[in-house]
């Protein structure tokens, strides 16, 4: 059976970056007139596919609206964000200009010409915070867990999460909020705060050293690209509105992470821990049951697979650099 926007445009902001790209690459197999709107600030025109249409602008830019009435698209995947809890914390007002007015400036283009469907990308564990021991007596966290962002990152999420329900009621545009739980992967960007595996698995393959922030018993809800994308591809199929949680359910310290990520680029490195950041939060751990439920979606890839998967693609990354003049695989 095809995909109801089998044929259709379909927009996909940040569709350069790290999970948009292997977005538009889902949308265009099932038959999507695929469009990428990016500004290129983390995204790589590499990632972009060839079968894609693509279009450098600024999620905030004006001209957005004028794209938007000639293009006539039928749905949106909205990626492009301000992703940095650390750059939130210092510049919460540039956070919310691109995070919270870059989406207005999209839905306010998109209900005057014609958009069907939004799905959002959220975030979970910078909107719960840490596991509320009274709710599902602290372990994953459900939809309904108490929504406590402590970071501008966090809040404006939740806030945008608001403002999609605000443009549904007022102007009868659905929307799919999907609440991820921390996502890597292939083509993940290995520069910034963002992307622990990324960063790790970078850092060992340059035989340098990475820091584990305080006792690394910190845990993350860690979740293959390959799984989100499916979540996403699904939820432009869902109908109707809602607010749904995308993780594995399974908690993992980053000492365990480390130690995956060491052993399979050749474990040379030694744990090495630096201080604590101030204000982390502890635990991250999402219950994605009710995906199942709605979208028939589970995680199909198991943690260890997925950074297999992940270290081999840094590695034919670096090994090809030469030959293509690439030398960081970023976003």
């Amino acid at each position: 059976m095809p995909h109801p926007y089998s044929s259709r445009k379909v927009l996909v902001t940040g569709g350069a970056g790290f999970i948009g790209s292997h977005v538009a690459d889902a949308l265009i197999a099932e038959g999507a007139n695929v469009h990428v709107l990016d500004n290129l600030e983390g995204g790589r025109l590499e990632n972009i596919p060839d079968a894609a249409v693509f279009h450098e602008m600024d999620i905030r830019d004006p001209a957005v609206a004028t794209l938007f009435e000639e293009e006539k698209f039928a749905a949106m995947v909205h990626l492009a964000a301000q992703m940095d809890v650390r750059k939130s914390v210092a510049d919460p007002a540039f956070d919310a200009q691109v995070n919270v007015l870059g989406l207005l400036n999209l839905l306010e283009a998109g209900r005057a010409n014609g958009l069907e469907m939004v799905v959002f990308t959220s975030t979970g564990g910078a909107i719960y915070g840490d596991p509320d021991p009274n709710v599902n007596g602290g372990g994953p966290q459900p939809e309904s867990h108490p929504e406590l962002p402590a970071s501008p990152y966090g809040i404006t999420k939740l806030v945008s999460e608001h403002y999609l329900r605000f443009f549904d009621a007022a102007h009868s545009l659905p929307y799919v909020a999907l609440r991820f739980a921390n996502v890597y992967g292939p083509r993940q960007n290995p520069h910034g705060e963002a992307g622990v595996v990324a960063i790790f698995t970078e850092r060992l393959l340059r035989g340098e050293q990475p820091v584990i922030n305080g006792p690394g018993k910190q845990t993350r809800d860690y979740v293959f690209v390959g799984d989100v994308v499916k979540a996403v591809v699904s939820a432009l199929a869902f109908a109707g509105s809602d607010v749904i949680n995308i993780g594995t359910g399974i908690e993992t310290d980053v000492n365990e992470l480390f130690e995956h990520l060491n052993r399979l680029t050749g474990g040379r490195a030694e744990e090495k821990h630096g201080p604590g950041m101030p204000g982390e939060q502890q635990r991250s751990v999402l219950d994605a049951s009710y995906a199942a439920d709605v979208l028939g979606w589970r995680p199909e890839v198991a943690l260890a697979d997925g950074l297999a998967e992940t270290v081999a693609w840094f590695k034919a990354r670096r090994d090809n650099a030469p030959a293509s003049g690439i030398t960081d695989p970023v976003s």
